[in-house]
């Protein structure tokens, strides 16, 4: 899924060129890119799609040309991630109807991939032995009030999977103190937004618990891989109620599990989170570009990676960001109002 306006990286991510295809990470590569090379070995370069605004395709054939163009699914509008999988199952289905299917945004990091692959095959595996969805479900590593959290029944696991265990609940984001509860319990794991299940499964789901979005992509079978599909995907994309996945189908659905991980995952969703996740030197800084030096500075993310020589002096827990003539300083207490003020 790589349709979101992820700007949150400003100056570096903007709504023209959002997170996804941005190296935020200065290591040579985008996050789509990034979400892509950890599927090798896992799922077939063939068997590879990205469903994306309409505005954003030329982004993604110039990052990803392995990615097949008929692969490259173009939404004519944003309707949140439950048609945007709706779509993406049902575009499967025309071609193959016992397809399994993980889900997953194009935006997120994950340090430990072999254990990611070990992880999706073994769910993968699962999924095309039963007719269950599964959700990978992170151990929380604080009390983080920007997730959703997951809790699951760890009493007893699946018969075919011991890694695997029923989902109780969802619950949306949290508060401090409520984060605090959570993680004091080894039941509850954060909503990582991937999903892994076989076609007939999901689009079983869709019939059941949203029939209008099923109705609309049923339909368009005939049309799949025409030259017709765009025009009525055009056509009839934007009729979707935009809702998530999430209270779509999981918390409706029955046969719904989680799959607890440990593989080093973050959404990445602003620089603060991206100084937790990066190398830091002694003094607490994260340091993203070829030429920085830094003097009486701690707890700093300071992401340069334009051919200069930046030199930052007595600053303690804040943002140095610059991108093609924009630079941003600011507290990284203050990112988020910050934000905003970029923004307007």
């Amino acid at each position: 899924m790589a349709g979101g306006v992820g700007s949150r990286f400003w100056p570096m991510s903007t709504k023209e060129m959002p997170k996804q295809f941005c190296d935020v990470m200065g290591c040579g590569k985008t996050f789509i890119q990034l979400t892509y090379d950890r599927f090798r070995g896992v799922v077939p370069p063939e068997n590879v799609w990205v469903v994306t605004s309409a505005s954003y395709a030329a982004l993604v054939r110039a990052q990803l040309p392995e990615v097949a163009p008929n692969h490259i699914l173009m939404e004519p509008c944003r309707r949140n991630t439950a048609p945007c999988i709706a779509y993406v199952s049902w575009r499967i289905k025309a071609q193959d109807p016992q397809a399994c299917i993980v889900v997953t945004p194009s935006d997120h990091i994950v340090m430990d991939v072999e254990e990611f692959r070990r992880v999706v095959r073994s769910g993968l595996k699962f999924v095309g032995e039963t007719d269950a969805i599964v959700t990978l479900g992170m151990k929380p590593t604080r009390p983080e009030t920007g997730y959703g959290y997951i809790q699951a029944d760890l009493a007893y696991s699946t018969a075919r999977n011991k890694e695997i265990f029923r989902v109780d609940a969802f619950h949306e984001k949290p508060d401090e103190e409520t984060a605090q509860q959570y993680i004091q319990h080894n039941y509850f794991f954060w909503n990582a937004g991937i999903f892994l299940w076989s076609v007939s499964t999901i689009v079983n789901a869709f019939r059941i618990y949203q029939p209008d979005i099923s109705a609309i992509f049923e339909d368009l079978l005939p049309y799949y891989g025409t030259d017709e599909e765009q025009r009525l995907i055009d056509e009839r994309f934007p009729k979707c109620e935009a809702i998530s996945v999430d209270y779509a189908i999981l918390e409706k659905a029955e046969e719904i599990f989680v799959f607890p991980a440990d593989f080093g995952w973050s959404d990445l969703g602003t620089w603060g989170s991206l100084l937790q996740n990066s190398p830091r030197d002694n003094h607490g800084n994260a340091c993203i570009g070829p030429k920085i030096v830094t003097a009486d500075t701690t707890n700093c993310i300071i992401h340069t990676t334009g051919e200069k020589r930046v030199v930052v002096q007595g600053l303690d827990g804040y943002i140095v960001a610059e991108k093609e003539g924009s630079l941003l300083v600011c507290k990284l207490s203050e990112e988020q109002r910050i934000r905003q003020l970029s923004e307007e």
